[in-house]
């Protein structure tokens, strides 16, 4: 059901285009800013994953022999990354909110990309740490802020396909990674520096550059974008603002409240740790799960690329067909049945049977928990009713729900080799949780809209009192959940 404010079936708030105007002018538009947007945001998460997640790539290529991270070091410098950036989430988008995004996301990458810089001379575990914790505080604000400008720039039943052609980068960093740490470990001695060390080196160069060049060409707001002609800006400020029509757009702290307050909201978040948790553990294992499934060090990275770049694909189609349905709970159901039947596959395969099989669920486990990502902030921040009520509501998403990054780093432990039957299994049943809470919430959303629809007939409400309801955002009789 499309997320439109109204108790019939026209979907004026959700129409493409201003009455009189040919529906060819709001694609033209919507091309414009595909264009200008969605690259560089793309680069900026490309990025961001790429420079968490290649500390997976980095022990195998001999960083836990060099800094000696036994016991659970290394399970440790996987998880403090999580602790400063699920706090600070929230936060961020609120000074999102209140600043420019063209310099507060390329600010943040370059700090980010200096702290992957200086990874690579660290010489101990405590320095790593330390490091890590750096990295957290830096990338904090980046996924919830650029979820925040998506909803800014779209309407609420065209975020899906941007949001997750803009996080599809995260598979793509993936098959990066594992190209790329296959080719620079190579590199080892060179410099007298380690080959894992010339990893974070290069990629934390690579941030560097891609922060300047976000700095340059990102844009801000569709009212000073450069890209669009005025009259381009008008039709576009037109339809966004039809889109929200009846929803509070000024900022007050009692919004910041009131989502925080909504169950809804943890029903989300809940929605999202289930997901988020199975998807990190999946990112920073994946090179050792493949080790352990029987193949040398050099092909784990090699191999880590088919199962990233067909998830990518995933990622793409599903957002696309999620906005083409105007639908986000079922597709996130299937996808979490998806990713359990590739946990059990690998649950149940040891490298004396058939590694082949753990390795086809490595695949269907980055097609299922991939493409949830994007479709349950959208779900989230277009059921929330306000602009300020997005960002927070994104924001609690991202930052509780990363809290499971910490348990995913310690759940694949080095006695548990090589089946990890422990982390497989708390993966599974993070997924099963999910799976449970999104089938929840379409019945409780369903239910919602049904009580909405009664109320209006009961008592005469028509669309044209939308500004009679403004302030009670997402709880105006006039507004409807997506399912």
């Amino acid at each position: 059901m499309s997320p439109t404010n109204g108790c019939d079936s026209e979907k004026s708030v959700a129409s493409p285009v201003s009455e009189g105007e040919p529906l060819a002018v709001d694609k033209s538009i919507r091309r414009k800013v595909d264009l200008n947007l969605i690259p560089i945001i793309a680069i900026l998460y490309l990025c961001s994953f790429l420079d968490r997640g290649n500390i997976g790539n980095a022990r195998v290529a001999g960083m836990a022999d060099d800094l000696e991270l036994t016991g659970l070091r290394y399970q440790l410098t996987a998880a403090v990354f999580f602790i400063p950036y699920s706090l600070l989430e929230i936060p961020c988008n609120i000074i999102m909110k209140l600043m420019r995004p063209s310099i507060w996301l390329p600010g943040i990458m370059l700090a980010w990309g200096l702290v992957m810089f200086s990874m690579a001379f660290v010489k101990s575990y405590h320095g790593l740490i330390v490091a890590r914790v750096f990295l957290g505080l830096a990338e904090a604000g980046l996924p919830p802020g650029v979820a925040f400008l998506i909803t800014v720039w779209y309407r609420r039943e065209d975020q899906a396909r941007p949001l997750s052609f803009y996080f599809s980068t995260a598979t793509l960093s993936g098959a990066f990674g594992g190209l790329l740490a296959f080719a620079i470990q190579k590199m080892d001695g060179l410099g007298n520096l380690r080959g894992w060390a010339w990893i974070f080196l290069l990629e934390g160069l690579a941030t560097i550059v891609a922060s300047l060049l976000a700095l340059w060409k990102l844009p801000d707001y569709p009212s000073t974008a450069k890209f669009l002609t005025p009259s381009e800006k008008d039709h576009l400020a037109e339809v966004l603002r039809r889109d929200n029509e009846g929803e509070p757009s000024h900022f007050e702290m009692r919004f910041v409240w009131e989502t925080l307050r909504d169950y809804k909201s943890w029903l989300q978040t809940a929605m999202y740790i289930g997901m988020v948790m199975p998807l990190y553990s999946i990112s920073i294992f994946l090179p050792t799960i493949i080790n352990a499934l029987g193949y040398s060090a050099s092909q784990a990275q090699l191999m880590t690329i088919p199962p990233y770049a067909i998830g990518c694909v995933f990622t793409m189609l599903l957002g696309t067909l999620s906005d083409r349905f105007k639908v986000r709970g079922p597709f996130i159901m299937g996808c979490s049945l998806l990713a359990i039947l590739g946990y059990a596959m690998l649950y149940a395969t040891s490298p004396t049977d058939l590694p082949g099989v753990g390795y086809v669920g490595c695949i269907l486990i980055t097609c299922g928990v991939f493409p949830t990502v994007p479709l349950m902030l959208v779900w989230g921040s277009g059921n929330a009713g306000s602009s300020l009520k997005k960002g927070v509501i994104i924001g609690l998403q991202s930052g509780v729900g990363n809290l499971g990054g910490i348990c995913s780093s310690f759940i694949y432990r080095t006695q548990d080799t090589p089946r990890f039957h422990l982390g497989h299994g708390f993966v599974l049943g993070f997924l099963c949780m999910a799976f449970v809470v999104s089938a929840f919430t379409i019945c409780l959303y369903h239910r919602l809209n049904q009580a909405k629809e009664v109320f209006c007939v009961k008592e005469g409400i028509q669309r044209d009192r939308k500004a009679d309801f403004a302030n009670l955002g997402a709880d105006s009789p006039l507004f409807k959940y997506t399912l």
